[in-house]
């Protein structure tokens, strides 16, 4: 689906009209259309740090989105651009670039944190854009990574081994890449010389103290070491001499800095080769449709006053995703049970064993599209929708059986009681003579295949109202002596007797039938709900087990660091993870 994505120059996605945040139909139409896995990356800074730029070569253009060479702010709200991945076959690359922060036109600090939200939601990668070296200065400016701790909600409800609801921000915020433009500062500490990420690791080091001011200087360093799983860090040398930089776009690449050149080619394999498909807990790789429905329920929830909540939003996802994968499965059901089944059935249990056999089918298409189906709530959907196919399909197999058997038996028979009108048994020995017709053209209809479930039923029925025509041959036929009449009136009692028992079986059989179905049917959705649950319980363990590492990688570097009280509050984050992984529910589904 990708290969199919054409988008010629970005296109806004979220408006900021007004200091009103709206979405772009248009935009969402484009998302909607993309089937493939999305890698998302946004770059966010200052404006007029050169966040475009970057993104352009991301794209592989010189020209795309707009690289602003004045003091405005060219690029307002979030601006998005899709094409197919130039690393990863059968996956879309979506760029975000967002309006530069600390806009003095707008003086709307509000919205900029908004956006910053916004672009880690959204994104698996975010990127963020500054001038120089990482000093208190550009932390104070990085103030807004402070602020999502009031902007965002991990959890609709904490539960009771909740820390914080901050305290699972690691486990679904996006790989942090602090880019540095116009750098011009050696990288060496001690003496020696150092990598930029070991830079970037040296500047997030704490001060003892507990003054504000130390508080101040330590608090966006630990939202950035706690919140984000993994952490890079890029350096670019001044690309051109300052009287070139208006136009940049313009310039050739012989024209730039070589180093710079370099610096720049570094960095989009790092991006393009590093960065993963946007994935939601429990491993669900987000699509086009579904980027869709996060971008729409975070921007409605901030519309409306809400806090943006990543489980919230994973919930409605679901919701919608599980809805249509019960349409999916129903539609799978009808199209194979249309293909498949040939009105009437010669039993019962053919028309079961089909149904059982499509029913898993549409089992496995619904568990394959359905995710956080809480409480199996659209599971039982599905299986109630079955249920209700599979009683239609009975009813309308027991129709067509009655009205073909019907049909037949009109043909057999009907010539039979026109011979009775006609009078051509009311003689002598006529009653016997009428009774052996009867059982030839009994057998003639026994015969005839495919007759389907309704076949003794439908001539029981017919035979029962024509019950007259015997008795009155029978005490019309002056052959028969009186003892012989009394004779056949207890056969004929008999045979009426054990027709009856017969279709008391029958109905027995039918009624153990479908019990039998509809337990086997429920055993194979217990089965595959159970294979379902215990892949999904082992994604979770995984997932789990990774913000542990991360966060015991993160309390090692503070007791390192001498930090023993930020320790002791992440201790807590790991005691309570711990809890949770202790408490999570196995396969228990019934």
């Amino acid at each position: 689906m990708a290969s199919e994505i054409h988008m010629p120059a970005p296109k806004c996605l979220i408006e900021n009209i007004n200091g009103q945040l709206l979405v772009n139909p248009e935009a969402l139409k484009i998302l909607s259309a993309i089937k493939q896995p999305v890698v998302v990356v946004a770059i966010v800074g200052l404006y007029h740090t050169g966040k475009s730029y970057l993104l352009n070569k991301l794209a592989g253009k010189n020209k795309g989105f707009s690289v602003g060479s004045t003091v405005q702010s060219n690029t307002k709200s979030i601006w998005m651009w899709c094409m197919p991945h130039p690393k990863k076959p059968d996956h879309t690359l979506v760029l975000l670039d967002t309006e530069g922060l600390g806009d003095v036109e707008k003086g709307d600090n509000q919205n900029d944190s908004w956006i910053f939200a916004l672009a880690v939601l959204l994104s698996s990668t975010f990127v963020y854009n500054s001038i120089g070296a990482i000093n208190q200065h550009a932390m104070d400016q990085l103030h807004y990574v402070t602020e999502l701790t009031h902007r965002i909600r991990a959890k609709s409800s904490p539960d009771k081994h909740e820390v914080q609801d901050s305290a699972n921000f690691v486990s679904f915020f996006p790989d942090f890449v602090w880019t540095l433009r116009d750098f011009s500062l050696g990288l060496e500490a001690d003496g020696q010389s150092i990598t930029t990420d070991e830079y970037l690791e040296n500047s997030l080091k704490l001060k003892q103290g507990n003054d504000k001011k130390t508080k101040n200087f330590n608090e966006p360093r630990l939202c950035i070491r706690k919140f984000f799983p993994e952490k890079k860090c890029f350096i670019f040398d001044r690309p051109a001499y300052r009287k070139y930089l208006i136009h940049l776009e313009q310039l050739q690449e012989e024209d730039l800095n070589p180093e710079f050149r370099e610096q720049v080619a570094d960095f989009c394999f790092y991006i393009l080769s590093h960065s993963k498909a946007k994935t939601l807990s429990g491993g669900i790789i987000v699509n086009g449709p579904r980027l869709e429905s996060l971008v729409l329920t975070y921007v409605n929830s901030i519309s409306s006053g809400d806090l943006p909540c990543m489980e919230s939003a994973v919930l409605a996802l679901a919701e919608i995703e599980n809805l249509a994968a019960v349409q999916k499965a129903i539609a799978h059901y009808d199209q194979q049970m249309g293909q498949k089944l040939k009105l009437p059935t010669e039993t019962l249990q053919e028309l079961l064993d089909l149904h059982r056999a499509t029913e898993k089918e549409a089992i496995e298409v619904f568990m394959k599209n359905s995710f956080k189906d809480v409480d199996q709530v659209f599971q039982k959907k599905l299986e109630d929708k079955l249920e209700a196919k599979l009683d239609d399909f009975c009813k309308q197999n027991m129709k067509a059986s009655s009205d073909y058997c019907m049909a037949l038996i009109q043909d057999i028979f009907h010539p039979l009681y026109e011979d009775v009108k006609q009078g051509k048994f009311s003689k002598p020995g006529g009653y016997y003579l009428f009774i052996k017709k009867m059982n030839e053209l009994k057998n003639k209809y026994h015969q005839v295949p495919r007759k389907g479930v309704q076949t003794g039923e439908t001539l029981s029925k017919y035979l029962d109202s024509k019950d007259g025509v015997a008795d009155a041959l029978l005490q019309t036929d002056h052959l028969l002596t009186e003892k012989e009449r009394e004779i056949e009136v207890k056969r004929i009692k008999s045979e009426a007797a054990e027709a009856a028992k017969k279709m008391l079986e029958e109905m027995q059989k039918k009624n153990e039938q479908m019990m039998r179905a509809k337990e086997a049917s429920y055993q194979e959705r217990l089965k595959q709900l159970t294979k379902k649950m215990e892949k999904e319980r082992a994604q979770l363990i995984a997932d789990q087990e990774r913000v542990l590492a991360l966060k015991l990688e993160e309390q090692g570097r503070l007791l390192r660091e001498g930090f023993q009280k930020e320790s002791m509050k992440l201790q807590e984050e790991i005691v309570a993870l711990r809890k949770k992984q202790e408490e999570s529910p196995s396969c228990n589904i019934l």
